[in-house]
């Protein structure tokens, strides 16, 4: 592209910098300055006296100092960061001087700063003027090319003054034009003469080859320059700006007129040259400082700041005067120019420089100028968001969609979304709302619009992509699922919820939505237990309606611990499906769900569409599904209690008593569950029967009666008594009674029927196992002198059992006969007389005892007193044990026996716990009796088991009261 095509702005505010009036007149003199450079802070002004002039950032001379004696100083670098300076002076007579300046050190006498080194440079004796200069930033290396085409490199120490090494590298018959290092892995220093571009590898790998030629076209002195940043060097032509790196060649610009210095000033290329009237044809290569034609003074310079990268002109404007130097410090660019002025370069803010582009709607250059100054995307999508609104302003809104797509992150939806809400747009609005969410930034009412746009235009391949998209949820999806089941769409919800494992919802679709009752019941048989359970019980009533035998089996084989979740096969393609595995309609249904669901084991990648008429196209729904059940064993789960089930076989009792007796033929049941399932099932077979009529009927009740029959059947007696006699099922109240040992309520109802014959029956047969219903006989004889009759000599027979087995008191058996006052004294006379003897016979006998207990209590304590109060004559005169006579030492009892010391066999120690060996066996007895009633007194369900058995309660009470059962043993 061609310089004049590229766009011009005015990204630099320009200035003349005040100069003191002396520095002014200095400056404008003709010839009399002859170099500039600018580093660390300051600008140096070299004179033709060789005079180094320092001045600071208000450009007022800080300090000056004669740098060399005899010559100009033609070329100076000031070191980066470091208080060097370099200064070279020739005056064409001698050969030029090179000196080192430590300006941060000064002479004590002079005050001038210290010369660090010295150094003559070579030039094989030939004087010619030196038209190119380049050092590295730690002076270890120094090239001087010169006009006759040699270039003599410098190598040592030069800022200590430890000695240095010159050779001429290179040769040529030109003038040397310009010299540059390139630094890296090896150092390359860079020639330019008029007629061609060299390279020379001067120190690293390939040290010592010749030079290279880069291209055989040179340049002019001064138009030469390398970038710090890239390390490419720039050459300046009359065509072109070229660019060179370290393989040849880069980018050229275009660029038409004559170049006379050129310099990198942070992104830009400064370019100075003649305006194209003016141009003076020159027939020598070489324009120097203080050199050229005398008229240089009245020719004005064209000033260019170009940025070749972005292919814009950042500032140009037409000089009155030539350029003697540029130089960059403090941020800014300062053009010197022949008649003594200087101009400062300040490039405006970046946010002036995009106002300015904004103003002018070059939106693309500021997208490019915010990348090339590495905004970060925030402010980058501002722009981008400007340039989406300035496209949408000329309806360019295909563009304008993409600008704001681009801007996505950092841009409100809402401004966006509100501008594309026409019909006519609502493809580009359907753009933007897919990319929020593939950024997701989007919310519910995000995705609400972008499934409403999908339904408007009926697309439901798009709509198919976007919910089946890979990768991370990119959208709210309950929103989702509501709005396709809304739209309905219901295929495409059921996808979204199995495939966020939304099983709830995914069943809820296939029920309420899609009505595919066994599709619904197939997908619940494939979900891990805790969660099938809670969707089947959730859905049971309508499941039971729809998929009878189905729901069923799910329920038997949860509630048996035998659940399974079942797995897909695809078997055969295009095979017609066939039912198996016992399924009904849920193992019909798999083919339908193959083909919506992502099923385990199914490639949900092959899911299409149904084929077109007139085309036999093969999909997972024609596939045959045989649902597989693996052979390991049931994953392990807690099992509900059966009755939570029983509210679900709600107008279902066939299927109901199917899963009871399924149940009930099931292992490890509880005790509580299967009184639940027993209980339940007889009620269900009294409530089936109770709808038949005859030999139907008879076939449940007989079941009824079988269910109850069994052995250790755990049915709650009470409730099925209950149901036996709300369904008028005697026979079952009878058995149950009898097997439940329920023998007085048998009693019991004979008596509330005043069936006097079945109740003696009753009692004959179970009286004997029975014992408390000869106690109610004795009431119910009694209730009435009917009854008193009808029982006869039975009344006696109960006296007797009552008398024999000590049921009840005579007080209580004279109290129950005198409630109605229908027995007569006669009647239980002999009982009384009986009674009333034993009774006296009993009291005599006790008093007997009393008198003996208290005749041997007397003596006890009258031993224990005596041998309390009086002394004991022991009068033995043999030991009880050798029946020798008794000789000292002897040891004499209480109990009145003596013993040889001897015969006892114990020592000193153990005299004090010493026993009569006579004596010994009894106490013994007697202190394990104590001590069998000390431990009895203690265990009180010894106590209330013996009462328990006893027919003598008081009796009892008596005797375990003696044993200190409360506390009075131990007291004693």
């Amino acid at each position: 592209m061609a310089l004049a095509s590229w766009k011009q702005f005015k990204f630099f505010d320009v200035s003349q910098v005040k100069l003191p009036d002396d520095e002014s007149a200095a400056l404008s003199e003709q010839g009399n300055i002859t170099s500039v450079a600018s580093g660390s802070e300051s600008v140096f002004f070299g004179s033709a006296d060789g005079t180094v002039r320092i001045l600071s950032q208000s450009f007022k001379v800080v300090r000056s100092f004669k740098a060399h004696d005899v010559g100009a100083i033609t070329h100076m670098k000031q070191v980066q960061g470091t208080a060097l300076l370099v200064t070279i002076a020739e005056d064409l007579s001698n050969e030029p001087v090179l000196k080192v300046w430590a300006l941060d050190k000064l002479e004590k006498k002079s005050g001038t700063p210290r010369c660090q080194s010295t150094l003559t440079i070579h030039n094989g004796r030939k004087q010619f003027p030196i038209s190119a200069f380049a050092a590295l930033d730690d002076l270890s290396q120094l090239a001087v090319g010169f006009a006759n085409g040699a270039v003599t490199v410098v190598r040592g120490d030069l800022i200590h003054d430890r000695g240095a090494r010159q050779r001429t590298v290179f040769e040529s018959e030109e003038p040397i034009t310009g010299i540059e290092f390139r630094e890296g892995s090896i150092t390359t220093l860079y020639i330019a003469t008029t007629g061609r571009i060299a390279t020379l590898i001067i120190s690293g790998r390939g040290q010592g080859q010749p030079a290279r030629s880069l291209d055989e076209t040179g340049c002019g002195v001064g138009c030469m320059t390398v970038d710090k940043t890239t390390r490419d060097v720039i050459v300046a032509r009359d065509d072109a700006i070229y660019y060179y790196g370290p393989q040849g060649r880069g980018p050229v610009y275009a660029f038409e007129g004559e170049k006379k210095m050129i310099t990198i000033f942070k992104d830009y290329v400064a370019v100075v040259s003649p305006p194209k009237s003016n141009t003076i044809t020159r027939t020598g290569p070489l324009r120097s400082f203080g050199g050229g034609h005398t008229d240089d003074l009245f020719n004005t310079s064209s000033f260019t700041l170009i940025n070749t990268d972005l292919k814009f002109k950042a500032h140009e404007e037409a000089l009155t005067s030539q350029v003697k130097g540029l130089v960059s410090e403090w941020g800014d660019l300062f053009v010197l120019t022949m008649d003594g002025k200087i101009f400062r370069y300040h490039e405006k803010p970046f946010a002036q420089k995009l106002e300015l582009l904004y103003q002018r709607d070059l939106y693309p250059y500021a997208i490019n100028l915010a990348q090339k100054a590495g905004l970060d995307a925030t402010q980058k999508n501002v722009i981008l968001r400007k340039y989406g609104d300035f496209l949408y302003r000329k309806q360019d809104y295909d563009t304008a969609m993409q600008m704001y797509l681009k801007a996505i992150d950092n841009t409100e939806p809402s401004q966006v979304i509100r501008k594309f809400l026409d019909t006519q747009r609502i493809h580009n609005l359907i753009e933007y709302l897919e990319e929020l969410h593939e950024h997701h930034k989007a919310t519910s009412d995000h995705t609400t619009l972008l499934l409403n746009c999908y339904a408007k235009l009926k697309d439901v391949d798009k709509l198919e992509e976007f919910i089946k998209s890979p990768g991370d949820l990119k959208f709210d999806l309950d929103t989702a699922i509501s709005m396709c089941r809304q739209g309905g769409y219901y295929d495409q919800a059921a996808f979204l919820a199995r495939k966020h494992e939304e099983h709830e919802l995914v069943v809820d679709i296939l029920i309420e939505d899609s009505k595919r009752y066994a599709e619904a019941l197939a997908y619940i048989w494939r979900l891990e237990p805790e969660t099938s359970y809670h969707n089947l019980m959730k859905y049971a009533t309508v499941l039971l309606e729809h998929c009878p035998k189905d729901a069923t089996q799910i329920f038997i084989d949860y509630y048996t611990g035998r659940f399974r979740p079942k797995k897909d096969a695809i078997v055969i393609q295009n095979a017609p499906a066939t039912q198996g595995m016992g399924m009904g309609l849920a193992s019909n249904a798999v083919q339908n769900l193959a083909a919506l669901l992502p099923l385990p084991y199914m490639n949900t990648n092959t899911i299409g569409s149904p084929a077109s008429a007139g085309e036999q196209k093969t999909t997972l729904s024609q596939a045959q599904i045989v649902e597989t059940n693996l052979d390991e064993p049931p994953p392990e789960y807690k099992v509900p209690k059966p009755r939570t089930a029983f509210s679900a076989f709600v107008d279902h009792s066939g299927e109901f008593i199917i899963f009871l007796e399924a149940c009930i033929e099931a292992d490890e049941l509880s005790e509580d569950n299967k009184s639940d399932l027993y209980t339940t099932l007889f009620e269900m077979y009294l409530h089936t029967a109770s709808s038949k009529k005859d030999d139907e009927k008879e076939l449940w009740e007989t079941k009824a009666k079988k269910l109850i029959e069994g052995k250790d059947v755990p049915i709650d007696t009470s409730n099925v008594l209950l149901l036996s006699h709300l369904s008028n099922y005697r026979d079952g109240t009878i058995l149950v009674r009898e097997k439940q040992g329920l023998r007085f309520d048998i009693f019991r109802s004979y008596t509330s029927a005043k069936d006097t014959a079945g109740a003696i029956k009753a009692l004959r047969k179970y009286g004997p196992e029975e014992p408390q219903l000869y106690p109610a006989a004795l009431a119910y004889f009694t209730s009435s002198p009917t009854i008193l009759e009808e029982a006869g000599d039975e009344l006696h027979a109960v006296l007797q059992k009552i008398d024999d087995d000590g049921l009840m008191a005579p007080l209580q058996v004279i109290q129950t006969l005198s409630v109605n006052g229908v027995a007569t004294m006669g009647m239980v006379k002999d009982y009384l007389a009986a009674t009333i003897e034993r009774e006296r016979l009993e009291i005599a006998n006790n008093r007997r005892m009393i008198t003996s207990f208290r005749a041997d209590t007397d003596v006890k304590r009258a031993d224990l007193a005596t041998l309390n109060t009086k002394p004991v004559v022991f009068q033995a005169t043999r030991c009880a044990s050798c029946a020798r006579p008794l000789s000292l030492p002897t040891v004499h009892f209480l109990c009145k026996h003596s013993f040889h010391r001897s015969c006892l066999n114990t020592s000193e120690e153990d005299e004090e716990d010493v026993e009569c060996p006579l004596c010994a066996p009894q106490n013994a007895t007697v202190r394990a009796i104590r001590k069998a009633q000390v431990e009895s007194a203690e265990r009180h369900d010894l106590f209330l088991d013996a009462l328990k058995r006893s027919r003598d309660k008081f009796g009892t009470v008596s005797e375990w009261f003696g044993r200190g059962v409360m506390g009075v043993g131990a007291a004693e």
